[in-house]
C-alpha cells in the first residue's frame, strides 16, 4: 500500500517529535517509564491468545516522548499474529493531568502491507478519576478512526483493586481492505482484578468482552466470522 499522501503528516509529526525532545533538555529535567498494562492470557474461541499493552515515555512533566504498542497473538497451532500496532508521539502538557499527543501509528499486517497514519490525541483523568484516552487517526484515502478508552480503579484494599476498562472504535468510511465498516466498528469491555504484590508487579484475573456493530459486524457475518465473544484472562501488570 502506497504512504506517499502520509509523508507531510508523518513528517510534521517527526518535526514536533524532535522540537519537543530538543525543549525538554533546555527546560526540565527528564525520566522514563515504562508500564506493561496488559500481558495476559485469553482463552479465545480459536485457541489461546497472547495479548500486550504496554507504553513508554521520556521526558519532563510538561513535554515528553511517548511510545506504546499493543496487540494479539494465537499461541496455538504454531501461533499467528492477528493484530500489531505501535504509536509514537510527542506529548505535551496543557492543563493538570491532561496531554495532548501529536504523532504516528503503524499497523503491522501479517497479510497485507503495514498501514501509517497519522495521530492526534487527548489523554489524562477525567473528573471522578476516570482515566481516559482519545485518539483520531488518519490515514490514506481519507480513511479515518477514532478510538476512545476508559477505565477506573476501585480499590478494595491498598492491594486488591479491581479494573473496569471500556474501549470503542469508530470509522468515517468503510475499509474494503480490512474488510471493515463505517460508523461504531467494535466495542471492548474488561473487568479485571489484580493483586500488588508490589506496586511494579501486579497479577491478575478477569473476564473480556468484544462485539462487532454496523456494517463490520455485518461483513464479518458475511465472511462466516463470530461478531461477538467473551473471554477469561489471566496475566500480568508491570511497571519500572
Amino acid at each position: 500500500m502506497k504512504t506517499t499522501a502520509l509523508t507531510p503528516a508523518l513528517a510534521v509529526a517527526g518535526l514536533a517529535l524532535w522540537s519537543g525532545a530538543h525543549g525538554m533538555e533546555m527546560r526540565e529535567p527528564a525520566f522514563s517509564r515504562v508500564i506493561i498494562d496488559e500481558l495476559e492470557a485469553r482463552d479465545a474461541d480459536e485457541g489461546t491468545l497472547a495479548v500486550w499493552e504496554a507504553a513508554a515515555w521520556y521526558g519532563g512533566d510538561i513535554d515528553k516522548l511517548y511510545l506504546s504498542t499493543e496487540g494479539e497473538r494465537l499461541m496455538d497451532q504454531g501461533g499467528e499474529t492477528e493484530s500489531f500496532e505501535t504509536r509514537l508521539a510527542w506529548s505535551h502538557a496543557f492543563a493538570p493531568f491532561w496531554d495532548w499527543q501529536l504523532g504516528a501509528r503503524r499497523d503491522w499486517q501479517p497479510d497485507d502491507p503495514n498501514r501509517d497514519w497519522a495521530s492526534l490525541g487527548v489523554q489524562g483523568v477525567a473528573p471522578y478519576r476516570f482515566e481516559t484516552d482519545v485518539n483520531l487517526f488518519i490515514g490514506e484515502d481519507g480513511l479515518t478512526q477514532l478510538r476512545l478508552e476508559t477505565e477506573y480503579e476501585l480499590l478494595f484494599t491498598q492491594r486488591l483493586i479491581l479494573v473496569p476498562a471500556l474501549e470503542m472504535n469508530l470509522a468515517g468510511k468503510a475499509d474494503d481492505e480490512l474488510n471493515t465498516g463505517d460508523g461504531l466498528m467494535n466495542l471492548e469491555a474488561g473487568l479485571r482484578l489484580r493483586y500488588e504484590v508490589r506496586r511494579e508487579f501486579a497479577p491478575y484475573i478477569g473476564v473480556n468482552w468484544e462485539r462487532q456493530f454496523g456494517d463490520t459486524a455485518s461483513r464479518t457475518r458475511d465472511a462466516g466470522g463470530e461478531v461477538e465473544e467473551t473471554t477469561l484472562v489471566a496475566g500480568v501488570r508491570l511497571w519500572f
